[in-house]
């Protein structure tokens, strides 16, 4: 298979287990939006999609070899890079912009919670995490008060990230929301935005590209 990636040097990550394996019609399908071999209500078909969706929007690629019964092997690629760590980190010091306030974070992926609560406290924010739409409603429901924003991911197995956005707007018009995906604004994302939602970031982040997007929500810089 060929990809369509610039020359350079690239650093590998290869991922491997024993599992059961895939056969060629699933291996060959395995990065498509929705796809899944679990059963209704076990599995959104998003998890891989949004891998592919991330590596790419950091000018990489992956590939998977697999057989039935022997396992399977993920390999990603990613342009290596030339900087000096610490001239990044000098820099983003430099750029970030602290606050203040209470942050309803909402994601169901446990690891994009923890470091997505990470830099939040980095930059001065009081941090309440749901890892789910439905308790992102009710926390919003008995905190409304006290939360200020709230970071909403799009894509949730138990509740759309549009429901989510209606509900909470139901209990608070006036409610702060910044909409978290994987995916570009289009679609779904594009939907939510017409409904009224403050702003858009693209996941992953880090402490500077999400700290200058709640200025834009909080003070509009």
């Amino acid at each position: 298979t060929s990809f369509p990636v610039q020359f350079g040097r690239y650093v590998m990550i290869s991922i491997t287990d024993t599992g059961i394996g895939m056969d060629e019609e699933t291996r060959q399908r395995v990065f498509d939006p929705f796809f899944t071999t679990r059963e209704i209500g076990r599995g959104a078909g998003l998890g891989l999609a949004s891998v592919y969706g991330i590596i790419k929007n950091h000018g990489g690629f992956i590939t998977v070899y697999s057989e039935k019964g022997k396992g399977s092997t993920f390999n990603i690629y990613l342009p290596a890079s030339e900087k000096l760590k610490k001239d990044d980190e000098k820099k983003e010091t430099e750029s970030r912009i602290s606050g203040t306030g209470t942050i309803l974070f909402v994601d169901d992926e446990k690891m994009i919670v923890d470091v997505g609560r990470a830099i939040l406290k980095k930059l001065g924010y009081t941090v309440i995490a749901a890892n789910a739409g439905k308790e992102a409603v009710d926390i919003y429901e008995k905190n409304r008060d006290k939360i200020d924003l709230v970071i909403l991911d799009m894509i949730m197995p138990d509740m759309s990230g549009s429901e989510v956005f209606e509900r909470i707007r139901s209990i608070n018009p006036d409610v702060k929301v910044l909409l978290s995906s994987g995916y570009a604004i289009d679609g779904q994302a594009a939907g939510i935005m017409e409904k009224g939602c403050n702003g858009f970031i693209q996941k992953p982040f880090n402490v500077k590209k999400l700290s200058v997007k709640l200025a834009e929500v909080f003070h509009g810089k």
